[in-house]
């Protein structure tokens, strides 16, 4: 039945959308949309009834355990404050021409499908389900890049879709290696999470290791891992700033989330001996180029694009480690990370519309006298720059300790190569902050750059987020911690 709640919510989102004649109006049906959702999410982990099987339509495929409803609450979030940045930064798009007003109702429509289909996505048990919703969300997400009347826009989301469309075929052709691997084991086929898992060790560990690496591809383009990553600096620096936290706080989710799931059944077998090197080397890789890329980005949105893929190499290695305790700190990793990339790019947004003249997702940022100009934006990149680079006591500090400590138990040459990686990231990320931020306009000149009026509603997003930041790294809870280790339970580590 909530499954059906979720739909009708996102279909009467669509409808007023649809005869919405004002921009408020379709925000605030965005709005509306996600705070249902949000309320439906928490009622569910208060009710407790999760895991949920039983749906009034479709229950064969669909499933909602810890891990799928942890996932939703992070999407919810997200797109709530989103939406509500979006009230204010989208009317700046508006006056300024990038957006066409023709445009409105296409943007807002794709908004609110592609929210529903991230749900869905997250309460299949279906694999092949999965894929297709996983896919759709390329697509429409690609549409919010494209949105722009600006044709470096419609080139990035081309190169979005062409390389994750054509990686996600390897997972198409790795989920059909599996579906035979559980044909030839149980007699009937089949592509359900629960029931792969149920079985997982009856499956031939060779098979499992190529169904493995297929799917990986896909999903690991998905995310943004090397040598699939190509895509994601240009889509997230060339979107608007309000799409550029969707994809980078739920959309790299979405990728993490298929690899999580498959690895669980790999790791159910002696395959596992294979397919953890495998991300430990594609996540060291990973954190490597971003790393060196941050160095030369002068940039801000493509610089937090870098340090998002960097962010998905740490997960990667602390999914290889393959122990219950590593598993516990990847989750509250990504609940972190998606967290404090949104206030990053909330606060860019805002310089964005202060230096729009200069500042292009090529071009080098101009951004002077910024504490006078925008001091809130300011203070948002430099408390989020401190958080994304695990400085205590910040979210990411813990998850971060805590991975590197695991590996250091299974691999040290590993722990100093990602510790050398994690410095050279932060230093970039460092030294862009310190080199740009104190620029400012000489006593003789006047300023030249008109300040930019912020509306509150791009304004209340960022400090609500940077509270939860805060929040989340001197805070933790029993209730998160009995959490957190139910989803690792489930997950069989």
């Amino acid at each position: 039945m909530i499954l059906i709640a979720f739909v009708l919510v996102a279909a009467c989102a669509i409808g007023l959308i649809a005869i919405s004649h004002s921009h408020r109006q379709m925000n605030l049906a965005c709005i509306a949309e996600a705070l249902i959702f949000l309320g439906l999410a928490i009622y569910l982990i208060l009710s407790g009834q999760i895991p949920v099987s039983t749906f009034l339509i479709g229950s064969q495929y669909f499933f909602i355990d810890h891990l799928g409803i942890y996932e939703v609450l992070i999407a919810t979030v997200i797109f709530l404050l989103s939406a509500i940045y979006a009230r204010g930064y989208v009317e700046g798009l508006l006056e300024s021409g990038e957006l066409g007003k023709n445009s409105l109702r296409l943007f807002y429509a794709a908004w609110a499908l592609l929210l529903l289909i991230i749900v869905l996505a997250f309460c299949s048990d279906n694999l092949a389900l999965f894929w297709i919703f996983a896919e759709l969300t390329t697509i429409i997400s690609a549409m919010l890049i494209a949105i722009l009347a600006a044709r470096e826009n419609i080139d990035a989301a081309i190169k979005y879709i062409f390389i994750a469309s054509i990686s996600m075929l390897f997972s198409f052709v790795g989920l059909i290696f599996l579906f035979e691997i559980s044909r030839s084991a149980l007699g009937t086929g089949t592509l359900n999470w629960t029931g792969l898992m149920q079985h997982a060790t009856a499956f031939p560990p060779g098979m499992l290791i190529a169904a493995f690496a297929l799917v990986f591809i896909g999903f690991a383009a998905k995310s943004g891992i090397f040598p699939f990553h190509t895509w994601l600096p240009e889509a997230h620096a060339k979107a608007p700033s309000a799409v550029s936290a969707i994809l980078s706080g739920v959309l790299l989710n979405v990728g993490i989330y298929g690899i999580i799931r498959v690895y669980a059944i790999v790791h159910q077998t002696q395959a596992i001996a294979a397919a953890s090197p495998l991300l430990a080397l594609f996540g060291l890789l990973t954190v490597g180029i971003a790393a060196i890329s941050m160095l030369s980005q002068k940039n801000l949105k493509k610089l937090v694009a870098f340090s998002s893929i960097e962010n998905m190499g740490i997960l990667l290695v602390g999914l290889a480690i393959s122990t219950p305790l590593a598993l516990f700190w990847v989750l509250f990793h990504i609940m972190a990370h998606s967290f404090t990339k949104a206030s990053l790019f909330f606060s860019a947004g805002i310089l964005h519309r202060q230096y729009r003249s200069t500042l292009s997702a090529d071009a080098t940022d101009e951004i002077r006298d910024v504490f006078r100009l925008q001091p809130l934006a300011a203070w948002g990149i430099i408390i989020g720059g401190l958080a994304i680079i695990g400085m205590p006591p910040s979210p990411i500090f813990f998850s971060k300790l805590f991975i590197l400590l695991q590996l250091g138990t299974v691999s040290l040459p590993a722990l100093v190569v990602l510790l050398v990686l994690l410095f050279i990231a932060s230093v970039a990320l460092g030294y862009y902050v310190i080199s740009t931020f104190t620029q400012v306009s000489s006593a003789g000149n006047p300023l030249e750059t008109r300040q930019y009026h912020t509306p509150a509603s791009m304004k209340v997003p960022i400090v609500v987020l940077l509270i939860m930041i805060v929040l989340l790294g001197i805070v933790f809870t029993t209730g998160e911690t009995s959490f957190f280790n139910q989803i690792v339970t489930e997950l069989r580590f």
